[in-house]
């Protein structure tokens, strides 16, 4: 329950203030808005605004009065628009104040985040916490989500008007009775006034925080709360929304504004902000007491009659009046469309004797359900003589209503395309004379396990922690759900325990309490596979022997023999590919031992692999066998092997029905081979899947069968499987099962790396070489040998080598070849160039790769030369002047050639170093001595070399044609 104490002026006894030619006298204001079309981005947007009307017709009124328009902003960029009051004439709510109403409708051009904006100019003069406030404009904001994902969602509305002056000395509390039609959760915070001195109503669409703003609560001397306990505060209740003052310290008037935040799902979806002046008045008159209810919860469908009481300790009389979204009543009086019908009322209404009882009565229904509460506010004023101030306290209660919880739910096992599932029915859901939404739906939990369940009261859905999960969703006219695990398949013998929801939609988004409970076991009508055990390892002829018992739940003499079971396999623990390997007949008699299958012949070394037997009988009418269900699948256990330093990392797990958790499951360890012998060497208790594993660092535990440690050596290898112990859920089976997993080996693997070889080359000797030598070869061989050094503290176990190489002498090598331990020589074929630097490393057995040989590197012998003569007469002898015989490794050339005179006839890159004695433009050059130009770009080891510049003299020879 709360209560807040306030004050409310008379007129005549509240404060006055200078300048009315310029004052609005705004009181208080806030700015909603509403979306109105299903296919646009429509939105109705109100401004609401109360004035101070204490000076009659001459000052605040006409202030109220001559309000006729205010200029709004939408939030898309500057745009402005004139918006007139709904009402050609002003309205009164009170004797002292007026509510004036602006409204229009704006289209936004896509979803985003928009700012509403409104300005009035001018806000009273004297506010004691807004330095000259008379030139001071006063603004409001709003700002909204526009998505059209969010439907036709609107802002809170304000419903509770700030009618009430502040006392001297006393607490002032104020609660907007804030009321969201589409559910949403709302939170609240303080905040600064919005407004601008010197700015007019229309010049910009940006509030600003008040210049020079003071926080009321610090004004006056030494100012303390009511108790005074402390300084004086000034506070919002963030998930209640109520605004106090403990305790102004000085008369006058003041300015405070705070924010409604509207959130869903968890996303902020819009604020509003309010803009409220207090009055603050010295008084001698005693103020109302007045009683609410505590919070309360309903069942809808409950009749809510509630005693309020109030009593004056004056004897003066009181008027007791109620808001909040079920009275249906805006802050102006006038009826909205806030709950569906019948609305709440408090009677009786108008002024009465104290002590006072007024009764809140609420006829509930389904369409009341939500999962936000109600807030209901009431305020009780007296009225006392003329002379003095007049009082009012306010207080509140919140109301919750749920939807009643579903009926009569039962379960039944049944059968479907998964084999085993439980079908549940119920009552139709009825919610008294109203019926619920049509697009609520009823929610389906269940969990493993029969469990009595007390929620705390009005404690609604599924309580946390209580282990159910959704398994499904159906329309709320629907009474029946078939759960066979999303088609998975329910486990036989395990009892499941189901309750059911109703979840409504928005805008109320409540649900009911929880169903009572249906809970249930499926008989066991199946075999149950008990034994998945590998036998033998072997990439070819593996061996993996399955067991599985007789089904428990049939009555070999109920006259549907014969029977018969079928055995199917997939590859891999999680495989799909059934098929069938094997067809067994079986009479089912009691004495009848576990039907056992040895599946040969498997690569067990690669895979693991998963088992089901399907279980057939006859049928009594047809005489042929029909399935009737099948096991649940079953894998072998696989494990793996991790080398490690001087030690190996065992993983293992399997997919099987039956538990091996928090068992205890065995290790084996050999150093013969994958398939033993085999010797205990430890017992592992695990616990869930991350706890399967094991690391030998080569210690016996178990010696029970002659402990035998090993040494963890990189030279040996060592063989390994595990036993695992598992269960089934009882009554299923007390029995442990012991399976085993394939043979897996490996060796550890030491930090010592190799030694890194010594590399050689073949090299050349380019001075020896004539100049045709080499000539017209298209392909080159470099010639590596090398050696492991016999000496040094390095491993020996070398298993390869990786060759590395580049063209170019100060690039990094790349692999170019990895090569076997047993070959110390490598010839690198098919190469256009014999440059190159090469480097060798050793690799271990472990996997440790030693550092770089030394480096080696061979180079090209490059060659070029040009003839002196040449005679360009068509012959086919001598034609062209052009490189000698076989130039040896040139990347590019370019050739220049210059008359005596030092111009330059012709020039030639790209095209072949060829002259055939004309110019560029194929004109004939008469005979003569020309200079020529040849600079060379050679494929050599230092790719970055310069090119080489070869300059000489040519005698052209013509039969004709004078000298040059």
């Amino acid at each position: 329950m709360k209560r807040f104490l306030l004050l409310f002026c008379c007129v005549g006894f509240c404060l006055t203030t200078a300048s009315d030619a310029l004052a609005t006298h705004v009181r208080a204001g806030e700015i909603t808005t509403r979306r109105i079309s299903s296919t646009a981005l429509t939105y109705e947007i109100t401004l609401t605004v109360y004035y101070d009307v204490t000076r009659g017709a001459g000052g605040g009124y006409q202030a109220a009065l001559s309000q006729r328009d205010v200029n709004f902003c939408f939030g898309v960029g500057q745009e402005m628009r004139r918006v007139p009051r709904v009402d050609a004439e002003t309205r009164n709510i009170n004797p002292n104040t007026t509510i004036n109403i602006y409204r229009t409708t704006y289209t936004y051009p896509g979803p985003g985040t928009y700012e509403i904006s409104c300005t009035i100019v001018n806000r009273n003069e004297g506010t004691r916490n807004i330095p000259n406030s008379i030139e001071t404009n006063f603004k409001l904001r709003t700002t909204i989500v526009v998505n059209s994902g969010l439907g036709l969602n609107s802002t809170p509305v304000l419903l509770n008007p700030p009618l009430d002056s502040a006392r001297v000395g006393q607490k002032w509390c104020h609660n907007p009775a804030a009321f969201d039609a589409d559910g949403d959760s709302l939170a609240y915070r303080l905040y600064v006034p919005s407004g601008k001195q010197y700015e007019a109503d229309d010049a910009s669409c940006s509030p600003l925080p008040v210049a020079g703003y003071t926080n009321p609560a610090t004004i006056g001397r030494n100012p303390t709360t009511e108790a005074g306990t402390g300084p004086a505060t000034l506070t919002v209740n963030p998930i209640t929304g109520d605004v106090c003052w403990d305790a102004p310290a000085e008369q006058g008037q003041y300015n405070i504004a705070f924010i409604v935040e509207e959130w869903r799902d968890g996303v902020k979806i819009g604020e509003i902000v309010r803009d409220v002046q207090i009055i603050v008045t010295p008084s001698i008159n005693k103020r109302p007491e007045l009683k609410v209810p505590d919070e309360i919860c309903v069942e809808a469908g409950t009749l809510i009659n509630e005693a309020i009481t109030a009593i004056d300790p004056d004897g003066n009389r009181l008027e007791l009046t109620g808001y909040g979204g079920p009275f249906n009543k805006g802050a102006d009086g006038t009826t909205l469309n806030l709950v569906a019908n019948p609305t709440a009322t408090l009677t009786p209404s108008g002024i009465q004797n104290s002590p006072l009882t007024g009764t809140f009565r609420w006829q509930t229904n389904c369409a009341h359900v939500r999962e936000e509460p109600y807030d209901v506010i009431f305020r009780v004023i007296d009225f006392p003589h003329a002379t003095q101030t007049q009082l009012a306290t306010l207080g509140s209660f919140r109301i919750r209503v749920y939807a009643p919880k579903p009926q009569n739910l039962t379960a039944r096992p049944t059968a479907d395309a998964a084999g085993r599932a439980i079908a549940l029915s119920w009552s139709a859901y009825t919610c008294g004379t109203t019926a619920p939404p049509a697009n609520a739906q009823m929610v389906i939990y269940r969990k493993e396990g029969c469990t009595t369940l007390t929620p705390d009261v009005c404690e609604t859905g599924v309580p946390a922690g209580s282990g159910y999960v959704e398994v499904g969703r159906v329309p709320i006219g629907q009474t029946n759900f078939t759960d066979n695990n999303k088609g998975g398949g329910l486990a036989r013998g395990v009892a499941y325990s189901y309750r059911i929801v109703v979840q409504y939609p928005r805008p109320g988004n409540g649900q009911s309490v929880v169903s009572e409970e249906a809970c249930i076991t499926l008989p066991e009508q199946v075999p149950l596979i008990t034994h998945v055990t590998v036998d033998s390892t072997d990439a070819a002829r593996g061996v993996i022997t399955v067991r599985w018992t007789r089904p428990p739940g049939i009555n070999p003499n109920d006259g549907t023999g014969p029977y018969q079971y079928r055995l199917l396999r997939a590859t891999g623990l999680n495989g799909t590919d059934f098929t069938q390997i094997a067809a067994i007949n079986t009479t089912l008699q009691a004495s009848a031992a576990d039907t056992v299958f040895t599946d040969r012949g498997l690569n067990t070394v690669a895979n693991a692999y998963r088992y089901r037997v399907e279980f057939y009988i006859t049928d009594p009418v047809s005489g042929q066998l029909q399935r009737l269900d099948a096991t649940e699948n079953a894998s072998s256990v696989r494990l793996t092997a991790t080398p490690g330093m001087r030690r190996v990392q065992l993983n293992w797990q399997a997919r099987t029905p039956w538990s091996n958790d928090n068992r205890v499951h065995r290790i084996y360890r050999s150093k013969t081979g994958p398939n033993g012998p085999f010797n205990r060497i430890a017992e592992v208790t695990v616990q869930g899947p991350d706890t399967y594993t094991y690391t030998d660092t080569g210690a016996d535990a178990y010696a029970a069968d002659e402990t035998v440690p090993a040494t963890m050596s990189t030279d040996s290898n060592y063989c390994y499987r595990v036993e695992t112990a598992g269960q089934y859920t009882p009554p299923l089976s007390a029995t442990l099962l012991y399976n085993f997993s394939q043979g897996v080996c490996a060796t550890p693997i030491d930090t010592t790396r190799p030694c890194p070889p010594v590399l050689s080359i073949d090299q050349i000797d380019c001075a020896s070489l004539s100049d045709d030598a080499l000539c017209n070869q298209p392909t080159f061989t470099n010639t590596l040998t090398w050696q492991s050094p016999s000496t040094g503290s390095c491993d020996r176990n070398v298993v390869k080598y990786n060759l590395y190489y580049t063209p170019c002498q100060d690039s990094e090598p790349q692999l170019l070849a990895t090569i076997d331990a047993a070959t110390l020589t490598y010839r690198h074929e098919n190469l256009t160039s014999m440059a190159g630097c090469y480097q060798i490393t050793a690799v271990s057995r472990s996997g440790q790769e030693s550092a770089p040989s030394n480096r080696v590197c061979k180079d090209n012998c490059p060659f070029f030369g040009m003839p002196n003569v040449f005679t360009p007469n068509g012959d086919g002898k001598n034609d062209v002047f052009q490189p000698l015989r076989c130039p040896r490794f040139v990347e590019s050339a370019e050739l220049t050639i210059i008359n005596r005179w030092g111009m330059k006839v012709y020039e030639n890159s790209g095209e072949g170093l060829r002259w055939d004695g004309k110019t560029n433009r194929e004109q004939d050059l008469p005979g003569g001595i020309y200079f020529y130009q040849v600079r060379v770009k050679f494929k050599r080891l230092d790719c970055s070399a310069p090119a080489e510049v070869y300059k000489g003299w040519v005698e052209m020879l013509r039969e004709s044609g004078g000298t040059n």
